[in-house]
């Protein structure tokens, strides 16, 4: 059945003005979507004094409560974002999550900011998986690991800026003027988007034959779970978030906790330091991943991120038995400089595998599994491990649970190496440009 579409731009009449404008905003609503969801991190101590709460009543909050309906909305998102037009639909997502999270300001007890909570996620789903399809046909293949590293940004960016203005907004006035604050703008947002966002038109991989029924959903589920090197992609970005959900939801409360520091220092000291790591391991990740790409064939994608998180993984056991803030801080710079270097890829490779008209579908499963494991159980894991370890390790069990958690690193590397040993079987010798052909 034909579902009618709002006019779209094709591809090759787009203008670089218009795709770049195009891939900014899409980026900004990421950056949004990661400061509404990640304010939260740094605000858990104060809500936890407020409100009363325990560790695993806090991780729920950022974890599962979120995760469940932003994961599983994903894929009816997704596939009205293969049939109607994607740029409308993350409009009104972005109006639906803004202000849900000025909501959670309202909150006067963990059911009321629970209930907010959701409503975040349910909104939230109506953002990645489209955006997604508009970039991968905005950009051909060879270019798309630094067109999605670039919007992948949004993630590390967002997330400083949660604990950046979280911080200041809590320390000078309360939690609930933080929530406020940061959700309101996005409304405005929404606006911009609609007006000056392009819906491209969809575009086939060189040389790929499609199909003119668009797919069902377990026609995508199919699909994606019959192709080996997409499932150990999923596999290995979905234990890479589970960590980095865990660790990034955690993190300022342990700096906090086992360190003395205040919001307005996790906020200004290292938040903005962590930014700048996260910023240059996704740009530089981007440009490598294109570089390799074209000399090396798809296959030195995942090869290169297995080896980034190789490097990182010491400094990241190094930050969780560090005993002085600064020593802290230095080694996860470094760990996250090193381990931040995984979305655009596996994303830009997800859109390359997926057939035309399963794009966006391809992607929502992705984040359904990323999310319902990876941000579902890694918070809400290391909230359960803190309560367990709270009678022996007292004011220490938290570090005792991101601990135990981020030793699930070398998991995710081996997930990684075995996808690019499927790529190579898949598309022996073959670069980027050429291998989408094959995607459909």
């Amino acid at each position: 059945m034909t579902t009618a579409q709002a006019p779209a731009q094709g591809a090759d009449t787009v203008s670089p003005h218009a795709r770049r404008v195009t891939l900014f905003l899409l980026t900004v609503t990421y950056f949004f979507s990661y400061m509404d969801r990640q304010i939260l991190a740094i605000l858990l101590e104060d809500i936890k004094a407020d409100l009363l709460l325990n560790d695993t009543q806090l991780g729920l909050l950022s974890g599962l409560a979120f995760a469940l309906f932003y994961a599983t909305l994903g894929i009816p998102v997704a596939a009205l974002a293969d049939r109607m037009n994607r740029v409308n639909i993350i409009s009104i997502a972005l109006a639906l999550w803004s202000g849900m999270t000025a909501a959670c300001g309202l909150a006067q007890n963990f059911v009321h900011l629970l209930l907010a909570r959701i409503g975040v996620g349910i909104g939230e789903a109506g953002s990645s998986p489209p955006s997604h399809s508009i970039i991968a046909d905005l950009y051909p293949a060879e270019k798309r690991a630094l067109a999605l590293s670039i919007y992948s940004l949004g993630v590390t960016l967002g997330a400083a800026a949660g604990q950046i203005f979280g911080g200041n907004l809590t320390y000078f006035f309360d939690w609930r003027v933080a929530f406020i604050a940061i959700g309101l703008p996005g409304v405005i947002l929404a606006v911009i988007v609609k007006l000056f966002a392009t819906e491209p038109m969809r575009r086939a991989e060189p040389g790929a034959v499609e199909e003119t029924q668009t797919p069902s959903i377990g026609a995508g589920f199919r699909s994606i779970f019959g192709n080996a090197a997409a499932v150990w992609l999923v596999a290995g970005v979905t234990i890479t978030s589970m960590i980095g959900y865990a660790l990034t939801g955690w993190t300022p409360a342990y700096l906090i906790r086992s360190f003395g520091l205040n919001t307005l220092q996790v906020g200004n000291i290292v938040a903005p330091l962590l930014a700048i790591a996260g910023v240059a391991s996704g740009l530089g990740s981007g440009w490598l991943a294109n570089r390799l790409s074209e000399k090396y064939g798809l296959k030195a994608q995942p090869l290169m991120v297995a080896a980034l998180k190789t490097i990182a993984l010491p400094f990241l056991i190094w930050f969780y038995v560090a005993d002085s803030a600064p020593l802290a801080v230095g080694v996860y710079f470094i760990a996250v400089l090193f381990q931040s270097c995984y979305l655009g890829p596996t994303f830009a490779l997800i859109q390359t595998l997926a057939p035309l008209r399963m794009r966006a579908v391809w992607a929502a499963i992705t984040l359904l599994v990323i999310n319902l494991i990876g941000l579902g159980l890694g918070p809400t894991m290391v909230g359960v491990l803190s309560d367990y370890f709270a009678p022996e390790y007292g004011q220490e069990s938290l570090r005792q649970a991101l601990f135990v958690i981020a030793c699930a690193t070398p998991v995710a590397i081996f997930c990684y190496w075995r996808a690019a040993k499927c790529l190579e079987k898949q598309l022996p010798h073959r670069p980027a440009a050429e291998a989408g052909a094959t995607s459909a």
